[in-house]
């Protein structure tokens, strides 16, 4: 009895099958196979992101309603600022001397804590507005102690080969909260108020709490250094003397510095006489972001990474000013698209 004749050999020139092709450009699950930590983070964020974004829409509204001053909109974000560089820079030398487990369990607990300050101003019979401000510098500081520990714990559980990977996930998991969280908080916060805003807050920090109690401790290097101002400006120096670090880092702050639009959303709204649209406006950025997320695979295979940074960035810039330049809604709203595809590629 013989046996069948082996199958013959694909011709070189023939074509690859149309399910790799596919496989190509979906997302590396690579990260969420190999590392049950990353799969705890990344669900942990994924709640985490889409609380944050429901407080996130409902503060800067919640201060227009009761000021109905742009000015005081956008001061906000210069409360937001100071700690935000101060505590970012302390967060760097922290991460590399404590448990980085801790770090983000205590800054999940306190910005727990903040949205209950929220929410009890919010249920008070007239709302103060000087809370509102205490809050947004408390949890700029508590983010940037939280992001060092956070990025260099993801850098400790997920293998180097599957770094781009682990970002592009990342980036989709943000992407996802990003999307849910500001197209229903701007229905929440119109049919039930601020205060219910601030609950779901509340609640999703309470459950991030608890899923990072079961993260695996990632104590220091036994030869890592406590944190001072000397290591602070250490860091500071190596980083001014890596010019792909510096680069980089010019490119996102001039790209956000002259172009990042959240704090007039609220009043674009009422100009294009379409208040409807707020909670899309925030969302708009996540979908093109979403839709680029979805088909990151190639971005593995990206050698010149410096160039795809400045064309994320000049995507973002100029597709924010196409959207200054339009009347309708829509078109704005695609505009705003293409700016989160933009940015999501720079990322």
């Amino acid at each position: 009895m013989t046996s069948a004749p082996p199958p013959a050999p694909a011709s070189p020139s023939s074509p690859p099958p149309r399910p790799g092709r596919l496989r190509a450009l979906l997302p590396d699950l690579a990260p969420w196979r190999s590392s049950p930590d990353f799969r705890l983070l990344w669900v942990q964020g994924l709640i985490t992101y889409f609380g944050s974004f429901m407080a996130l829409i409902a503060l800067p509204l919640q201060i227009k309603d009761l000021t109905g001053s742009p000015l005081a909109v956008g001061a906000m974000g210069a409360v937001e600022l100071v700690p935000l560089v101060v505590f970012g820079l302390y967060g760097g030398a922290l991460a590399d001397s404590v448990d980085r487990r801790r770090v983000i369990l205590l800054t999940e607990a306190g910005l727990g804590v903040l949205a209950a300050i929220l929410l009890v101003n919010a249920l008070l019979p007239e709302p103060l507005l000087w809370p509102l401000y205490v809050v947004a510098g408390g949890v700029s500081a508590l983010a940037g102690l939280q992001r060092p520990a956070l990025d260099s714990l993801m850098a400790r559980i997920v293998p180097h080969a599957q770094q781009t990977a682990a970002a592009a996930l990342n980036s989709l998991r943000w992407q996802i909260g990003a999307i849910a969280g500001p197209a229903l908080a701007g229905l929440v916060v119109a049919y039930a108020g601020h205060g219910t805003a601030y609950a779901v807050t509340v609640c999703t920090f309470a459950v991030s709490v608890v899923l990072c109690l079961r993260l695996s401790p990632a104590p220091p290097a036994k030869e890592a250094a406590k944190p001072s101002l000397r290591g602070i400006v250490e860091g500071a120096r190596y980083a001014w003397s890596r010019p792909v670090l510096l680069g980089t880092y010019a490119i996102d702050l001039a790209a956000m510095f002259f172009a990042f639009p959240n704090t007039i959303f609220p009043f674009l709204a009422d100009e294009l006489d379409a208040e409807w649209s707020l909670g899309l406006m925030y969302a708009a950025g996540s979908v093109g972001s979403l839709v680029l997320g979805l088909t990151s695979g190639w971005t593995s295979r990206v050698r010149r990474h410096g160039l795809f940074v400045v064309f994320g960035a000049a995507a973002w810039g100029l597709a924010i000013a196409a959207a200054g330049w339009f009347s309708s809604v829509w078109v704005v709203l695609v505009c705003l698209a293409v700016a989160g595809a933009g940015d999501m590629l720079s990322g």
